[in-house]
């Protein structure tokens, strides 16, 4: 059964140590993204890497630091402005609801936009049910 979600919740990304960050909700977009800063590739004893902070430094829920992973890609998207770009694409787990479900991000600077984190259509599809009216729909359902 589909969950109904507002255009706007709050989320948790526990592997990143994220909780409660604000999400936009955007079915106009197909893959998810997050703001992170400092992205770069390299390469440590013959096997590539990413590394990157998510959110910035200033953000209340900022704690972890840097992420490294060697389970990433790079995808070619359209940005806010209709521009395509490359950028990094990366995997991980996201907590709403109680629920924990697969999760794909790119990473980007959204530093201009007013939320961090923007959910899309693959994320969305088959788990949840978009009402514009409402807003935090999964933090009221856990309390």
């Amino acid at each position: 059964m589909k969950r109904l979600i507002g255009r706007r919740e709050k989320i948790a990304i526990p592997e990143w140590g994220l909780i409660n960050v604000t999400a936009k909700v955007d079915t106009g977009a197909y893959t998810s993204s997050i703001h992170c800063e400092g992205i770069k590739e390299f390469e440590d004893g013959g096997k590539m890497f990413l590394e990157f902070q998510p959110l910035e430094p200033s953000h209340k829920f900022y704690k972890l630091g840097k992420i490294r992973t060697s389970n990433y890609t790079q995808k070619k998207v359209k940005n806010s402005f209709g521009q395509a770009e490359i950028r990094y694409k990366v995997s991980t787990e996201v907590l709403m609801f109680g629920e924990k479900f697969p999760a794909e991000f790119t990473l980007t600077d959204r530093s201009k936009m007013k939320n961090p984190i923007l959910l899309g259509r693959k994320l969305l599809q088959g788990r949840f049910i978009v009402d514009v009216e409402e807003v935090n729909l999964s933090k009221k359902s856990s309390k």
